[in-house]
């Protein structure tokens, strides 16, 4: 028997750019992915993707196949509250203030809800199988929220290092030296950059 944990599939989306360039940004993170429906924190109106909830029921059936997409006004008014935390505390985190203490009563409450519960298969009986509902995948994405500003972030939240980008990612590479939202992206152009110095140079 094995156990099916409802979880999301990976990390990362793509994104289109106002230069009309579309790259995959993997921000190593399910919070923070959903904090980039609504633009992370705001300044960055271009990155939003979810303007409404037919757009949440979207994106929570793309990342959790068993929600059932009913979420209505009530849903994404909850579903814009929660991003907009995990955006501020994402940005404060990056750059190494203390974590506004509103936002991170936002983030327990959702975290206290139920969220989508792992499930054993093989059994007779199809209890815990029917549709999760939009607030219990809302519940599962604060708990990643909790997890990414607890401990297990690790000050591994970070901003990339392109001075004409702000875009927050968690670094997950094995040796913490991360150093650009994507490397289709602003790691190219640094490379484009560093390459046409030398060439000047020479």
């Amino acid at each position: 028997m094995a156990t099916e944990a409802i979880l999301p599939r990976g990390t990362g989306q793509w994104f289109d750019s106002d230069d009309g360039q579309h790259w995959w940004f993997d921000s190593g993170s399910l919070a923070l992915d959903f904090a980039y429906t609504g633009g992370l924190d705001r300044t960055g109106r271009e990155w939003e993707t979810v303007h409404d909830a037919r757009e949440l029921n979207e994106w929570l059936t793309e990342r959790f196949p068993d929600v059932a997409p009913t979420a209505g006004g009530r849903e994404f008014t909850d579903a814009s509250t929660l991003r907009s935390a995990i955006g501020r505390l994402a940005r404060q985190s990056s750059v190494g203030e203390t974590l506004a203490p509103d936002d991170v009563d936002i983030v327990n409450l959702f975290a206290a809800t139920p969220d989508i519960p792992p499930v054993l298969s093989g059994g007779a009986r199809q209890a815990g199988r029917t549709n999760a509902r939009p607030h219990q995948a809302l519940g599962t994405i604060a708990r990643d929220a909790v997890r990414l500003f607890g401990s297990e972030g690790g000050g591994r939240i970070r901003e990339c290092s392109a001075d004409d980008c702000r875009l927050v990612y968690l670094d997950t590479s094995r040796s913490g030296n991360r150093r650009w939202c994507s490397m289709q992206r602003c790691g190219n152009r640094a490379k484009v950059r560093a390459h046409r110095a030398r060439a000047a140079a020479e």
